[in-house]
């Protein structure tokens, strides 16, 4: 049994970062520190994401801690990754218009990180690139895209994402919501030659009372 003791000696502060870190990993999958540094610091203190993986082993659950990226994220727990019917209870599947978006804004990202500490595209710039891929989807789909995408914390917008001058800002996260097998179906499919990126995962875990 888990002790949780740890949660009486945290001072206010972190008692509530620790609970809205929880429910953040829950509810998006993804802390991005260049959304929410400060429950970014927080998870990614290496004593606080101990304490973090101990609350939520209990429920199957463990958080992953990229530093490079800066990108906290939700994970099944190793140990039940075999167990029949947790492995995929509480996922999140992109369809695959989706997915072949994802694809399209993450070397979107590719190209453009580095060059400033935010990586921002147009609404223009996004549409190019699915027609570079032969990418077809409609404005709704695009706009239902973006919403879900937004939700989990891969990309966000405040701009009008009907116009082609609206932005998008995108964020490393990206690169760990594809399944490396299903993304090299699409590579293989409309990217050219040559093209390469690193993976990680497709299935976004979300909290069983996750309203879409």
């Amino acid at each position: 049994m888990n002790d949780f003791g740890f949660m009486k000696k945290m001072n206010e502060e972190d008692t509530y970062l620790f609970k809205r870190c929880i429910r953040k990993m829950l509810d998006t999958t993804f802390i991005v520190a260049d959304k929410d540094e400060k429950l970014y610091d927080f998870i990614s203190s290496e004593s606080n994401q101990y304490d973090v993986n101990t609350y939520l082993s209990a429920i199957g659950y463990k958080v992953v801690v990229e530093e490079r990226m800066k990108v906290a994220m939700l994970q099944q727990a190793d140990e039940d990754i075999e167990t029949v019917g947790l492995k995929r209870s509480n996922l999140y599947r992109f369809d695959a218009k989706q997915i072949k978006l994802l694809l399209a804004l993450w070397l979107l990202f590719l190209e453009r990180m580095g060059y400033a500490d935010m990586v921002h595209v147009s609404v223009g710039d996004i549409i190019d690139k699915c027609k570079i891929y032969q990418i077809n989807m409609k404005p709704a789909d695009f706009k239902e895209a973006y919403r879900i995408f937004k939700k989990f914390s891969l990309i966000d917008y405040s701009d009008d994402i009907s116009s082609e001058d609206g932005k998008v800002r995108l964020y490393p996260s990206l690169q760990f919501c594809m399944d490396i097998g299903q993304l090299k179906q699409v590579m293989a499919e409309y990217a050219p030659e040559g093209d390469d990126l690193e993976t990680g995962q497709d299935e976004l875990y979300e909290s069983e009372d996750t309203d879409e």
